[in-house]
Formats: C-alpha cells, structure tokens, sequence
C-alpha cells in the first residue's frame, strides 16, 4: 500500500501583495500627485484638483489599497467609492483624462518594479480613467 502526501494548494497573493504592499501604494501614491503638481503637461489635471492636495492623495491611497486586494480601507471610512457621482463635479474631458494617466503611468512606472505586474495593472486603471470622464 503506498501512501499519498497532500499537494499543497499554491498560494494565490493579491497585486497589492504582489507590488511590496503599503510602502509601495503609499509612494505610488505620492509620487502620482508630486508629478501631477509639478509636471506642466498636467497642468489640466492638476487644475480640476482642490489647492492642497493632501486629501486627494490619502482618498487615492485608500482607494488603490483595497482595488489592488489590500485592505479595503476606502470602504470603511468613507462606503462605497461611487468613484463617478464623486467626480461628477469635476470636469475631466479627455485632455485631463490623458493628463491623469500620463502622471500614473509615469508614478507606477517609478515605483512597481516588475514590468508584468505593471502590464497587469495598467489596463483597468486606463479604463478607470476613460469611465471617469465626464465631458467631450
């Protein structure tokens, strides 16, 4: 009789995991409104955005740290993101989408490392930022 040990199930981990964690959204995060404030070629971005920009980078962190499948923190603080109904006010047509997106790419760019967790990444934040536009 010959006896079977158990396959060990692979470990699935979350790209929040995958890209280092909190250190890594928190310097994602920050370095995506360093260039949105200072980059020229978002200045139109930057211009639907409230003066300081504090509020907006924690909201985004919190925001990105459950959408990568860490904690949903967003949730918790503040329910539903309704990312839309809370932008409504905001006009973002597609040169503040493009902008937006320039100033991501560059920031994940700079902080995730590996190239095919950013690939990963990138597509539904690009849709994301075409579903948030809000005007031609």
């Amino acid at each position: 009789m010959t006896e079977t040990t158990p396959q060990a199930e692979p470990e699935t981990i979350t790209l929040y995991e995958a890209i280092g964690g909190d250190p890594t959204v928190r310097a994602l995060t920050r370095r995506f409104y360093e260039l949105m404030d200072t980059l020229p070629e978002a200045a139109h971005c930057r211009a639907v955005h409230p003066a300081d920009l504090t509020g907006s980078e924690e909201k985004f962190y919190e925001y990105l740290t459950g959408y990568l499948g860490g904690p949903p923190v967003y949730m918790q603080k503040r329910g539903h993101p309704m990312l839309r109904r809370r932008h409504f006010a905001a006009e973002i047509g597609p040169l503040e989408r493009d902008e937006w997106l320039l100033c991501f790419r560059r920031a994940l760019e700079e902080t995730v490392a590996h190239p095919k967790l950013r690939e990963v990444i990138w597509p539904p934040i690009e849709k994301l930022a075409f579903h948030m536009q809000n005007r031609e």
